[in-house]
């Protein structure tokens, strides 16, 4: 922020009050036209300053990118964020632990079933409870979370491809993140923001006959996978388009905190499902892939393949779920909120003997669902951070906890948000249309950005 003498800017009635007792006096209403304006008229030099978005098609949502060109080379980027501010960490400190997920699945909204996971990682560990997560809740996780993380890079490369103008990438990119959808909808009851994720395990356990869906559904996306892979990886106007572009290397990337396929794309194998496993992750059986060009062809590589393993450990989880039953969400009755859900005619609701029981049989019983439901369970006190392999890096959760029944505070690391920051790095001395590049490559969420 650029600071100004009291006699430059008066910011407020009381600035002349201020101004005369020596006190700074700061412009609070952004000012980046005037503020490039003033430089340039200072240095007596011919600017050309261009505002891409909001608004426009290919920010990825509501990001603003003002753009100080030199005929079309672009000689600065500053990226402008807010526009999609949503308030959810501040919400979540107003609802109960489990009611939280509702909120925070709601933030990388291509990647839902990855925020729902890590803050309900972190509220199991301040809960002492994650070596008592039922196996089976954890491999229903991890499978969701892969199907999750093939959907979201389908619509990294399909909103890549339309903004290229490879409408075809586009259309088979979302045809292929229907079928994932399904799955989830099925699953879950909803496309997404499922709230499925809940502290303790999930929701309710799969509906019959999910297990064959998902098993008749990889090898259609393995199809579709490798009609996008003919469409795209030795395409000469695609190859034209990236290599080279967005180019970001290892050094840049550890100085600005980012995480994901750029960071992969640069050689380095940083994934947390093996660094630092969560759900089980240490048993199944992945390669993390990297690539070493550094650029944005590597990126588009490196989601390909990734979404080839993500086929592979969704089909580890299947087998698993085939071979075992068992519960999805811990014993200890007090966190176990609800009680185990079931489709009935109203598409979701509770279990049937539930209703029997608390309605018909046991007062304490229907005592406590109320208490449970409408209060939530007390959290000890204390704070703790959690982090998952997001589709775009390194998703972190630091929850605080007062010991009351709501989160004191609750705030998330988005890789998105992190990642954004490589956006003037990776465009300034390149094109106008390699900006466009540069920024699918990254792949911003803005739900995530701006939370």
């Amino acid at each position: 922020m650029t600071t100004h003498s009291t006699k430059d800017i008066y910011a407020t009635s009381g600035a002349d009050t201020a101004a005369a007792e020596g006190a700074h006096v700061f412009n609070a209403t952004g000012g980046d036209w005037d503020q490039l304006v003033d430089e340039a008229a200072a240095l007596h030099e011919e600017r050309i300053v261009v505002n891409m978005g909001p608004q426009h098609p290919s920010t990825h949502g509501v990001l603003r990118l003002i753009l100080e060109l030199d005929g079309e080379t672009v000689t600065e980027t500053r990226a402008g964020i807010g526009y999609l501010h949503t308030g959810i960490e501040k919400n979540m400190e107003f609802r109960t632990w489990t009611q939280g997920v509702t909120f925070c699945t709601r933030m990388d909204y291509l990647a839902p079933l990855f925020n729902e996971a890590v803050f309900c990682l972190a509220v199991e560990k301040l809960l002492g409870i994650t070596d008592q997560i039922p196996e089976r809740a954890s491999v229903i996780r991890v499978l969701l979370m892969e199907l999750n993380r093939i959907g979201s890079h389908l619509v990294a490369l399909a909103t890549g491809g339309m903004e290229m103008g490879a409408t075809t990438v586009m259309t088979v990119g979302f045809r292929e993140r229907e079928r994932i959808l399904a799955i989830l909808e099925m699953v879950t009851g909803l496309r997404m923001n499922h709230a499925f994720i809940r502290p303790g395990g999930v929701a309710q356990d799969l509906p019959p006959g999910a297990i064959d869906k998902v098993r008749d559904t990889i090898p259609l996306v393995r199809k579709g996978l490798g009609e996008l892979e003919l469409l795209l990886n030795e395409n000469p106007i695609l190859k034209g388009r990236t290599v080279d572009v967005g180019y970001l290397d290892l050094s840049g990337c550890m100085a600005l905190g980012i995480t994901g396929p750029i960071l992969r794309s640069t050689g380095l194998p940083h994934d947390l499902r093996k660094l630092d496993p969560y759900c089980g992750y240490e048993t199944y059986d992945f390669e993390v892939i990297t690539r070493t060009e550094s650029d944005a062809y590597s990126r588009l590589r490196i989601r390909i393949d990734e979404m080839y393993e993500s086929l592979k450990i969704a089909e580890q989880c299947i087998d698993r779920l085939q071979a075992n039953s068992g519960p999805v969400m811990v014993e200890d009755k007090k966190i176990a909120w609800p009680a185990q859900l079931a489709i009935g005619g109203d598409g979701m609701g509770n279990s049937l003997d539930h209703i029997r029981e608390i309605m018909g049989t046991s007062m304490e019983s229907l005592i406590h669902h109320f208490k449970l439901v409408t209060e939530g369970f007390r959290v000890p006190p204390g704070q703790v951070y959690a982090a998952v392999e997001s589709p775009k890096g390194e998703l972190g959760c630091h929850a605080v906890s007062d010991g009351g029944t709501r989160p004191y505070r609750a705030h998330f690391r988005d890789p998105s948000f992190n990642n954004l920051q490589a956006t003037a790095v990776m465009c300034e001395g390149s094109q106008i249309a390699d900006v466009i590049v540069a920024v699918a490559s990254i792949d911003p969420v803005m739900g995530g950005v701006d939370r």
